[in-house]
Parts: C-alpha cells; structure tokens; sequence
C-alpha cells in the first residue's frame, strides 16, 4: 500500500506540482516547449505505469460493499461521464494547449455546460470507481484521478487567464467550472443543435460496449448479475 500511496503522490505532483506552475514555465524555458512537452509526456507515462503497477501489487482492505443496485446506478453514470469525454473532443477545445485564440469567440457545444467536460468526466469516472470497489486501494489509486482532474481545472483557468488576459474574462464570464452553472446563472444558454446527434450516439455506443466486456478487458463485471 506504501508504494500505492507514493505512486498516487507521484502522479499528482506530476500533474498539478508541474502543470500550470511555474515550475513549467522555468523547465520550458531550459528544454524548450518541444523538449519541454518530450519530457512531460515521458514522465506521465511512467508516472501512470508506476501507478497501474503499484494498484495491482497492493495489499487493499475492504471498506464497503457495491451492491447490485448500486452498481446499476453507478454504470448509468457512466452514461453521461462518457459523454462528457466524447463531446470534449468533438469540438474544438478553447482551453486546450494551441486553442486559447477560440477564447475570443463564443462557447459552443458542451462548453456551453461546463468549460472543462474531458476534466469532469475523468473526475466523474474517479468517483464512480472509487464507490463501485470501496476498498482502500481503489481509494488511493482512484483518488489519484479525482484530485488531479479537480485542481486541474482551476489550475487550466489561472493559466488561460495569465496566457490570454484580452479573451479570458469574457470567456470566464459566459462559461462555468461546475456544470450548468452559466446556464442556471443565465450567463449562458444551452444549443442542443450544437452538440449533435454524433457525439451522443458514439457515447451510447461505447458505454454499452464497455458495460458488456467490462469483465473481459478489466477482469470484473461493471455490475453483478
């Protein structure tokens, strides 16, 4: 469980002690921004590999049991934490690395609802697992996830607001982290037309797939039958 935990640490620091830090901009500023995203692409996927390793070899204590409802209504979750990844990569992302010119120009689509969908579904994803297996090294391995893809976002809008000040505030003013918060607010609208038909039909289609043979890529059934 040791090696667990400083795995799991290992990941955040990779990912929220480097990320959007200045501690990127000084590395960048040596290696380059090519050499710069080289070397943190090679650390991630040892960081992710250590972190795989570490949640499998791990000794785990049981702390609470899914039932079969549960884990119905956790797999139904999946559903929309699914979509949410799908939609984010559909369109064109304004706080992507490249893309903060598209700052200057209205949300569309998911960015509507929220203006991080790919970091919520990775932290909607996080929690369904962690209260699906609710033992202790789901917990920690999970837990890694959740924290990272949290303070990722208001970490991503420090970093847009130092990089693009001209676009940001508009931008922060018409979108919202938590979802439907602009939209509840009545800063912002929700266009269906923009999402589409696609992005929510890829969605289905992959959550029925990975709902089917959950058991024979991860070795466990996403719910009991």
């Amino acid at each position: 469980m040791l090696l667990l935990i400083l795995a799991a640490l290992l990941w955040v620091a990779v990912h929220v002690g480097i990320a959007g830090t200045v501690v990127r901009a000084r590395l960048a500023a040596r290696l380059g921004e090519g050499g710069f995203r080289i070397a943190y692409s090679a650390v991630s996927v040892l960081a992710i590999y250590a972190l795989v390793a570490a949640w499998n070899a791990a000794d785990t204590t049981p702390l609470w049991t899914a039932g079969p409802a549960l884990r119905w209504v956790l797999a139904a979750l999946m559903l929309p934490v699914i979509f949410l990844f799908v939609a984010s990569v559909a369109g064109r992302n304004p706080t992507s690395v490249g893309q903060e010119a598209a700052l200057a120009a209205e949300p569309r689509g998911i960015f509507r609802v929220t203006r991080h969908p790919m970091l919520w579904s990775f932290a909607l994803w996080a929690l369904v697992h962690m209260l699906g297996n609710g033992d202790s090294a789901a917990l920690v391995f999970f837990g890694a996830f959740l924290v990272t893809a949290l303070v990722g976002m208001p970490s991503i809008d420090a970093k847009l607001a130092a990089r693009r000040p001209d676009g940001w505030p508009a931008f922060k003013q018409a979108t919202s982290i938590l979802p439907f918060g602009a939209i509840l607010a009545g800063r912002q609208r929700l266009e269906a037309r923009e999402i589409g038909w696609v992005a929510p039909a890829i969605a289905l289609l992959l959550w029925a797939a990975l709902l089917h043979f959950h058991r024979h890529i991860f070795g466990v059934s996403a719910v009991l039958l």
